[in-house]
């Protein structure tokens, strides 16, 4: 979805599209025996880049954000119910909505310890909760939060303002006020 897929995601901020997205990021194309992906960490060794990759990781909930989703949450699958509820809050949501799950792949590119943290080994968390303080209506936070160390799990971003692409289409054919089909038909008989 951030690869081949990426250029369906702006088109649809844009509108605000009543729709949600569930992203499953392993870091790594598990399926095609572990290639790396565009949110592969640098110098992770993968049979596309035995050597290490060289280019940077993608930072996906900030991409979200800079294109206009309406709705940005992040999660862990490894916290089935966190992420249950905020699915379901995503759907809820009248607009685009994408919750990016970080889902460790654990034949490929485990980044499970990473991601949780491991006190015995020292390896501080890189993901994190969001502070319950944290207000997902302001732009300013919401960028604030993706750019600060690690991976933010919670309500990024939510806002509630922007009508969905449906709710317009509907007033703009209310205001263009459509003749019926009897109507056009009497205007064309002679």
């Amino acid at each position: 979805f951030l690869g081949i897929g990426l250029e369906h995601i702006a088109p649809q901020a844009a509108r605000n599209l009543d729709i949600t997205v569930i992203i499953m990021d392993n870091a790594v194309y598990g399926l095609t025996k572990g290639q790396s992906s565009p949110t592969t960490l640098p110098g992770e060794v993968t049979p596309s880049t035995p050597f290490g990759k060289v280019e940077e990781a993608m930072d996906p909930l900030m991409l979200y954000l800079t294109m206009g989703v309406s709705f940005v949450a992040s999660a862990i699958s490894t916290k089935v119910k966190d992420m249950s509820q905020m699915m379901s809050d995503a759907m809820d949501h009248p607009g685009f909505s994408i919750v990016h799950v970080q889902s460790p792949c654990t034949t490929y590119n485990d980044t499970y310890e990473l991601l949780k943290g491991s006190v015995k080994k020292g390896i501080e968390p890189m993901a994190w909760p969001i502070s319950k303080d944290h207000d997902p209506s302001g732009m300013d936070a919401a960028r604030a939060l993706v750019e600060s160390t690690g991976i933010p799990l919670g309500l990024v971003y939510k806002d509630a303002t922007r009508a969905p692409f449906e709710d317009r289409i509907d007033e703009m054919v209310t205001r263009a006020n459509p003749k019926s089909a009897e109507e056009l038909i009497g205007a064309l008989s002679i």
